[in-house]
């Protein structure tokens, strides 16, 4: 039976915490109890703006909320997240779901020991560019993504892999539906100590190849993906939120083999409002979420097996 308002808290409030709190301000269903932060200043400011008391620490949340959001630096996902999924908090936590598979593995059990329900912020799956796929997959045979972009100020806590290439990886795994029969990955840092551009290979079981690239020291920002399928390919820009299907064409003056491009309609969302309004209707309904832990698990394996790749092939 589904509750009228729903509980949460947001954990965690730097740029990316701040605007789930933003988010269940402004959701009905809502009922924001609280913000935490490590910095209790942050916490303040933040709380102030989206009318919320501010806390020190999440134990103090113990007992007065339903669902709560982990936007905390990576390495405290696994201990916030299980301090709630122990005591049946649902939870949305953000991607990279935790540091480790160990760690992943473990949380996934405890949501299902408790029975509370794990989402994880693989946010591009709310694209309503990447959503409006669905419907226009068949045989994939290849696909090639880019996702690249300046070097940030934040999430520098992981390398490119866990920090961009991780949105791909997600994508590509949620179109191809089949097992990664290997990875094959470079890269290097330049301005951090940790790797902060990528370039990896997937091949699948069923045939399906993916090329991933990331990059966090270029000059532009883009992130595309472009998907071949039997008589014709997709391209998909993830950042304007568009969708091209082109096709083989025979129009042309000089009847020249040609290709034809038709822009699909869609009708651009906001991809964290959409994210949190499918967890807090999981939350209410005890529906599985659009993104799984084991979703989660599975991305953070290739990531994984991308990184020791690079390991492999860098020279020293």
């Amino acid at each position: 039976m589904a509750r009228n308002r729903i509980r949460c808290a947001v954990i965690g409030v730097g740029y990316l915490g701040s605007l789930h709190a933003q988010k269940y301000a402004m959701l009905p269903e809502a009922d924001l109890v609280g913000v935490v932060d490590a910095d209790f200043k942050r916490a303040e400011e933040v709380a102030a703006k989206v009318n919320t008391a501010a806390y020190r620490s999440y134990e103090e949340l113990f007992g007065k909320v339903d669902a709560v959001s982990i936007a905390t630096p990576t390495a405290y996902h696994h201990e916030a997240g299980a301090a709630f999924l122990s005591r049946g908090v649902d939870c949305l936590i953000e991607k990279p779901v935790t540091t480790t598979l160990e760690q992943a593995h473990s949380l996934v059990s405890l949501a299902a020991e408790s029975g509370a329900i794990l989402q994880v912020g693989h946010i591009e799956r709310f694209n309503a560019a990447v959503a409006a796929l669905d419907s226009r997959l068949s045989n994939v045979s290849f696909i090639h993504a880019r996702r690249l972009s300046p070097f940030p100020n934040r999430s520098t806590d992981v390398d490119v892999i866990l920090d961009l290439m991780i949105h791909d990886i997600d994508i590509v795994l949620n179109i191809v539906k089949s097992e990664v029969a290997s990875v094959d990955a470079v890269g290097s840092p330049l301005v951090s100590k940790m790797t902060d551009f990528a370039s990896a290979r997937l091949t699948f079981v069923n045939g399906c190849k993916a090329d991933i690239v990331a990059s966090r020291v270029s000059a532009e920002r883009e992130r595309k993906i472009l998907i071949f399928q039997a008589g014709q390919y997709l391209t998909v820009d993830c950042a304007n939120q568009t969708l091209c299907v082109s096709r083989p064409s025979h129009n042309d003056a000089a009847g020249e083999p040609a290709v034809s491009s038709e822009v699909i309609t869609v009708e651009k969302r906001d991809a964290l409002l959409e994210e949190i309004r499918a967890f807090l209707g999981s939350s209410a309904t005890r529906q599985r979420p659009v993104v799984t832990g084991e979703d989660a698990v599975a991305a953070l394996k290739v990531a994984e097996a991308v990184c020791a790749s690079i390991e492999k092939n860098t020279v020293k």
